[in-house]
């Protein structure tokens, strides 16, 4: 895998962490907050985010999301 093909996963899997988080919030503030391990402000800027704000942020070299393990 080149580089590019990475940042192009890496991108791709933002867009649709940031999708699911909007949608997530949208419908159920409070359970999105717990589940996404997010606090309320943050919910809220993402929630208000529009879609090309959500595509730069998508655009980042890092994953913007992590795996959370409870036992």
């Amino acid at each position: 895998m080149t580089n590019e093909q990475l940042l192009a996963e890496i991108r791709e899997a933002n867009l649709t962490y940031l999708m699911l988080a909007q949608t997530l919030i949208r419908q159920d503030k409070a359970e999105a907050v717990f589940r996404l391990g997010m606090n309320e402000e943050s919910a809220a800027i993402l929630a208000s985010l529009s879609a090309a704000q959500v595509m730069q942020l998508a655009s980042r070299t890092t994953l913007l999301c992590s795996s959370r393990v409870d036992d």
